[in-house]
């Protein structure tokens, strides 16, 4: 800075570096999103390693990634619970906030009528979220061969709640919602046309037929 006729001059010398940044904190950024996860703290955990394998194996997840992402839900729930448990119960915060979290719960199934208090809530574990996932209660109503079987389905657009074609199978299922699950009616397997494979074999099945038609004709 240097002062010229009593104001204060300002001369700034921008380097491409300086100006490349200073562009880039200039633009706006509409991603309203955050980490959905968080990594395991201790990487090489055996315990923890197993656990996380039986899960996958057992619930048919992608990876590891779709338990810790329970695992987050999970805490956030339970941290939610302990700061409402350390309030007193006439206090308004507890009762507006404690009621809705327990609302949530019921609403999706992860604890009855019998389990209404916060207590309950921290002895939620992640098989109680992974039994409540679509790809789960699609194989236990049995529309799926297997729990593989069921995440196909799902991927391909074969299953609906309701009137609406879910294509995700970490959608958790509402209690309501589960009598509702059903093959869509655009799948093969609810009434729809013909899928890709079985099509295929009808055009090959209609071309012998011509083929032996036109032989007959050829012999005649």
């Amino acid at each position: 800075q240097r002062r010229v006729h009593g104001d204060i001059l300002s001369v700034y010398f921008f380097s491409p570096a300086s100006s490349c940044d200073l562009v880039r904190n200039m633009v706006r950024k509409y991603n309203n999103y955050s980490r959905v996860y968080k990594t395991p703290r201790r990487p090489f955990e055996a315990e923890r390693l197993d656990r996380e394998l039986k899960y996958c194996g057992e619930y048919g997840l992608r990876c590891k990634r779709e338990v810790w992402r329970v695992q987050m839900v999970l805490t956030k729930m339970r941290g939610t619970a302990r700061t409402l448990l350390t309030l007193e119960e006439s206090n308004p915060r507890r009762q507006l906030e404690g009621s809705a979290l327990l609302r949530r719960c019921l609403r999706l199934g992860l604890l009855d009528e019998s389990k209404q208090k916060l207590d309950y809530v921290l002895s939620l574990t992640v098989p109680d979220f992974l039994e409540r996932r679509l790809q789960t209660i699609v194989f236990k109503l049995g529309l799926a061969k297997s729990i593989h079987h069921a995440r196909v389905l799902i991927v391909q657009r074969h299953i609906q709640v309701g009137k609406q074609i879910v294509t995700v199978p970490s959608f958790l299922v509402r209690v309501s919602s589960e009598k509702h699950i059903d093959f869509a009616p655009t799948s093969p397997f609810g009434g729809g046309p013909p899928g890709r494979v079985k099509r295929m074999r009808m055009r090959q099945a209609q071309n012998k037929g011509d083929d032996a038609e036109e032989e007959d004709e050829a012999e005649d």
